[in-house]
């Protein structure tokens, strides 16, 4: 077997591999999401207070032990390294009220930039191949905005329901593709 032939089929099982572990994850992942959804979005706020814990203390790290930053970038980063630690605690310390707020807040941050795209969509309309559709699209992202804005924890809701179906769905698709790859890479 020449060497070109065994990179290839590794490669292929290496696709194949990441195919299925990626699907398998997608699937574990939205089942949980349809099953449990407030603790799985009590998980992924953990993660992200765990993620600012430990962004604090790499900014810290840099604003005490560098030797190139002046004396304002140093404060700077220690600064703002503090920030995120004690953000990251009093996350983690109060996760129920840290998960609906990150919910709320999401919720708004979707509405607006569904309605600001709308916005967007109208005022290009004039260098739209397709009007109608353009018009259909503003007129569609606009209500959505509304509607989630108004109502932003059921609007996240709904949206991490899709989210959920999505990737078991997603995943099982993967899945079948990594046993039904053949590989003309």
């Amino acid at each position: 077997m020449s060497t070109a032939s065994e990179a290839e089929k590794s490669a292929v099982n290496g696709i194949r591999t990441a195919l299925g572990v990626g699907g398998v994850l997608a699937i574990i992942v939205g089942i949980l999401i349809l099953v449990w959804p407030g603790k799985t979005a009590a998980v992924i706020t953990a993660i992200i207070a765990i993620y600012a814990i430990a962004a604090g203390l790499v900014y810290a790290g840099l604003g005490i032990f560098s030797k190139t930053k002046g004396g304002w970038a140093r404060v700077g980063h220690i600064a703002l390294g503090i920030l995120f630690i004690i953000a990251g605690v009093v996350a983690l310390f109060n996760l129920g009220q840290t998960t609906a707020w990150l919910a709320l807040f999401l919720g708004i941050l979707i509405g607006i930039m569904w309605i600001v795209e709308g916005i967007v969509a109208l005022s290009t309309l004039g260098d739209a191949s397709s009007k109608g559709w353009s018009i259909f699209f503003a007129i569609l992202s606009i209500i959505a905005g509304i509607v989630v804005l108004f109502a932003p924890v059921w609007g996240v809701a709904i949206l991490w329901w899709i989210l959920g179906i999505s990737l078991v769905v997603l995943g099982v698709i993967n899945v079948v593709r990594a046993f039904t790859f053949k590989g003309d890479i």
